[in-house]
C-alpha cells in the first residue's frame, strides 16, 4: 500500500504477505497513539486471539513524538521517543497475535486540523484493503482533541466509501473519558473477563509511558474490574471485567447527520435522567 506520508509503515507479525495479511482483518481499531488500541479495543484484540477465522488489526495515527518524558527516558529526543513508541507497539502486536500493525505517522497538529484530508485518504485507503466487520475507534465525547480528531476523520473516511466497504459496527471506546455516564441502555457493552494475564502483558510493553509517570496499565485495569462492579446497583457481578462504547454507526447510515448534535443527544439523556431521579425524591 501508498500511504500519505512516506515513513508510513506496515507491521506484520507472523511475516504473511501485506495485502493477504490486511484482507483477512476481520476486526480493525484506529487510534491516534501507541498504547490507545490496547486501552479501548480490548474487545477485538480477545475476540481474534489466536482464532483462524478472526483477525485484529490496528491502525496508530500519530508518530508519538510529543510525548511526554521522565526518569530513563527524560533526555530522549522526538525522534528517538518515536522510535522507542513504535517499538512497543510493535512488541504488543506480537503479543496479541494482530494480523497486522499500522503506523500512518501523521503529527498530532495534522488530525486536529479540519482542513487537512490526507489522514481520511490514507484511512479510507485502508478500510478498502481490509473491509472488517468492526472498527474501534475512540469516543465522541472523549476529553483528549487529537482523540476526538482521529474519530472524526474516521466518519468522514466512512461517509465517502461506498457501501460495500462500509463496516457493520462502528464504536467509539473509551480511553481519556470514560464513558460510565451513559444510559444503561444506550451503552454498547463488551465483556472484558477473559485472559487478564493477556491484558496486562499488551498495556504492560508500554514502557515508556508506565516508567514515565503515567500507570495506564493499572488505570486501564482498574476502570475495566470498576466498570463490571458498578454496572449494575442491585444484582451480582456477571463479569470480573467491562468496557464500554458509544454507537457511531448511525454517523454513517446517515451522512448528513449532525456529529456534535448526535453527542449532545446523549448528554441531554443523561442529563434528563439526572433531573427525574432528583425530581423523584426532592
Amino acid at each position: 500500500m501508498k500511504f500519505m506520508r512516506p515513513d508510513a509503515e506496515i507491521y506484520v507479525p507472523d511475516q504473511l504477505e501485506v495485502k493477504e495479511a490486511l484482507a483477512r482483518t476481520t476486526h480493525l481499531a484506529i487510534g491516534a497513539h501507541h498504547d490507545d488500541l490496547e486501552i479501548m479495543a480490548i474487545d477485538g484484540i480477545l475476540t481474534c486471539y489466536q482464532q483462524p477465522a478472526k483477525w485484529f488489526t490496528g491502525v496508530v495515527v500519530t508518530d508519538g513524538s510529543g510525548s511526554p518524558r521522565t526518569g530513563v527516558y527524560a533526555d530522549y529526543s522526538n525522534e528517538e521517543m518515536r522510535k522507542i513508541r513504535v517499538k512497543e507497539q510493535k512488541r504488543a502486536a506480537h503479543i496479541g497475535d494482530y494480523a497486522a500493525q499500522i503506523f500512518l505517522e501523521y503529527a498530532s497538529s495534522a488530525v486536529k486540523d479540519r482542513a487537512n484530508s490526507l489522514p481520511v485518504e490514507d484511512i479510507k485507503n485502508l478500510v478498502k484493503a481490509t473491509q472488517p466487520d468492526i472498527i474501534y475507534t475512540h469516543n465522541l465525547a472523549d476529553k483528549h482533541p487529537t482523540h476526538v480528531g482521529v474519530a472524526v476523520k474516521l466518519i468522514q473516511a466512512l461517509r465517502t466509501l461506498p457501501d460495500e466497504f462500509k463496516p457493520k459496527m462502528l464504536y467509539g471506546c473509551e480511553v481519556w473519558r470514560d464513558l460510565g455516564w451513559m444510559l444503561d441502555g444506550e451503552k454498547i457493552v463488551f465483556n472484558c473477563s477473559e485472559r487478564p494475564n493477556l491484558q496486562f502483558a499488551l498495556l504492560g510493553v508500554f514502557d515508556s509511558q508506565i516508567s514515565g509517570g503515567k500507570r495506564y496499565d493499572l488505570a486501564t485495569m482498574g476502570r475495566r474490574i470498576a466498570n463490571a462492579t458498578f454496572f449494575t446497583s442491585h444484582e451480582s457481578d456477571q463479569a470480573t471485567g467491562l468496557s464500554f462504547a458509544m454507537d457511531l454507526m448511525p454517523l454513517i447510515d446517515e451522512p448528513d447527520r449532525d456529529i456534535q448534535l448526535y453527542v449532545k443527544g446523549y448528554i441531554d439523556q443523561f442529563a434528563n435522567d439526572v433531573s427525574q431521579l432528583l425530581g423523584s425524591v426532592l
